[in-house]
This record gives C-alpha cells, structure tokens and sequence, in this order.
C-alpha cells in the first residue's frame, strides 16, 4: 500500500443545526447566548471535556458552538454541544459587551456577523 492508499480515519461529517449570528439557549441550564463560531466536532481540551459530570457529558462528535452568552448575574463566552441547544423565541437581543465587536445589526432575532470576522 503506497501513502496515497493509506486512509486516514475521519469522523462521521457532521451537520451544524445552528449558525453565527443565531440567538439559542441551553437545553439544561439557565443561560442563553449569541453563535459567533462553530467547531465541527469537539475541539477543546481534554481536562475541559472531563470537567462536565459523566452522566451529561455530550458526545465529541458533533458540532460545538462558541457563545456570546448571558444569564440574570452575568455575561461570558461558553462552549456548547449541539445536543445542548435549542433555538431561543424571545425575539430579544444578546446583552453581551462584545456583541458590537463582532456583529453589526440585529434584526429577525439574528445578528449579522461584521464583514472583517468573516472567513
């Protein structure tokens, strides 16, 4: 078998629910957030992912989202599973110091990503 035969072995290709710029909220915990990245599978670190208890760990291979979030106490950046989200219907913006870095108009529940974070 030549290198140009060898198979590397992939992850099962895996299809985002959500995209940047979407409002969701999560599906266990109290806090809701703005998408501005998406990884798709698992791609943080190992002590991270065992850092969530066992019984609601999620599965590393589906998309993960970066998140612009909030709850009633405070605003930060979280990484989710897509098992985790669901799509949020407050019709009400993200209020997220960096929102305004990132994006540019809200409009339809969604944000518009700023041109120059575009890739």
């Amino acid at each position: 078998m030549t290198p140009a035969d060898a198979t590397i072995p992939l992850p099962p290709i895996a299809h985002a629910r959500f995209g940047i710029g979407e409002i969701v909220r999560h599906r266990m915990f109290d806090f809701r957030g703005v998408i501005f990245d998406v990884d798709p599978i698992f791609a943080n670190s190992e002590e991270w992912y065992d850092s969530i208890p066992e019984d609601i760990r999620p599965k590393k291979d589906q998309p993960f989202y970066h998140l612009l979030a909030e709850n009633m106490e405070s605003s930060y950046i979280a990484y989710v599973s897509q098992q985790n989200l669901i799509p949020d219907d407050s019709d009400e913006p993200v209020d997220h110091p960096a929102i305004h870095g990132l994006f540019t108009d809200y409009a339809d529940g969604r944000y518009t990503l700023r041109p120059q974070h575009r890739h």
